[in-house]
């Protein structure tokens, strides 16, 4: 089943969307909303999918043409956004980067972090930035979409707790990360609203390229329309999605609707590329002596997409234009509303 969520409101409009990304139809006569759907999902999922195969049996009513740029994300917010760093490889490359050694305990024990989730970019909707020198990255990433998972939950247990699937651009501002960690309090600045995939599926969708916790597919993304990557999603992934929840709730439960992602996707073979700047010149400065590749300025643009064996898109394409913030307090609202 693929799902979506058109703009509106501050949670979006539940939409199921076809097989082929082609077309759509409402969902508000089950569920109104994805957190809905999710906080209700064993009444509500045998009649959203039911729906979707009507839809792709051509004989559901009211139908009309699917467009992703009409798109939030999935979950336009959500009550938890975990990003973790599954993919070992970028940690040890990035850490190089800004001069870390990387502890031996990083490929036993995951690395994650708790994420901006009040309110996420849609996945056309333009990246902004105030200044260029913060060193402004993508990251493509593989997220899932849990339901309620108890506190103290083992790998074994959390097959049917996983509901959906998505990919993500989880945006990075590199430049204003080694300050923040310096402080040893984590990311916030450096971490600004991360967007998803138009469409988020179940776990079924893929097929045999699901198993073991993992996507079994090159995650593709482009920079100003090159091909800046690709890399094998299910190759290298040190932890993979069980490994993160038992991590996760070691000491607290997840709340339906919590999204954890993969982090970056990063493989060892260097010919599949990278998923983000700071890898690419992590490996020229290890290859070259020198970082060449400049991080991301006003006008670029990033699409992130992946596709099934048969070179159809699965999720449809996060794809974002990095544009220049204009801070709604100017110089005129700041005196308007200086103290008398």
């Amino acid at each position: 089943m693929k799902l979506a969520s058109l703009n509106h409101g501050r949670d979006g409009q539940l939409i199921v969307v076809s097989r082929d990304l082609s077309r759509a139809v409402h969902a508000h006569n089950i569920a109104p909303t994805l957190q809905f759907a999710l906080d209700n999902w064993d009444q509500v999922e045998t009649d959203l999918q039911h729906l979707y195969r009507n839809l792709n049996d051509d004989i559901a009513h009211d139908v009309f043409p699917f467009n992703p740029k009409l798109c939030a994300s999935p979950l336009p917010r959500a009550y938890q956004w975990a990003d973790g760093s599954a993919y070992v490889n970028h940690v040890e490359l990035v850490r190089k980067a800004r001069g870390a050694e990387m502890p031996e305990s990083f490929w036993t024990d995951p690395l994650i972090y708790q994420g901006m989730s009040d309110a996420f970019l849609g996945p056309y909707q333009d990246i902004q930035a105030a200044d260029e020198k913060w060193g402004i990255d993508f990251e493509g990433e593989i997220a899932i979409i849990t339901d309620d998972v108890p506190m103290g939950a083992r790998t074994e247990q959390v097959h049917g707790h996983i509901k959906l699937l998505m990919l993500v651009n989880d945006i990075s501002l590199r430049n204003l990360i080694p300050g923040e960690l310096a402080k040893g309090f984590g990311f916030f600045q450096s971490k600004p609203a991360s967007a998803f995939s138009p469409v988020a599926v179940t776990p079924d969708e893929l097929g045999n390229n699901w198993h073991d916790f993992k996507v079994h597919h090159r995650l593709t993304v482009h920079l100003n329309n090159l091909l800046f990557g690709q890399p094998h999603a299910g190759t290298d992934m040190t932890f993979n999605f069980a490994e993160l929840i038992q991590h996760i709730t070691k000491t607290r439960q997840l709340c339906a609707g919590s999204i954890i992602g993969s982090g970056t996707v990063s493989n060892k073979d260097r010919s599949s590329g990278s998923c983000c700047i700071a890898e690419r010149r992590m490996l020229e400065l290890l290859d070259q002596g020198d970082a060449k590749t400049p991080f991301m300025q006003f006008g670029d643009q990033v699409r992130i997409e992946m596709l099934d064996d048969s070179g159809h898109s699965i999720f449809g394409a996060i794809e974002q234009k990095v544009v220049r913030y204009t801070n709604i307090y100017d110089d005129e609202d700041l005196n308007r509303h200086k103290p008398m």
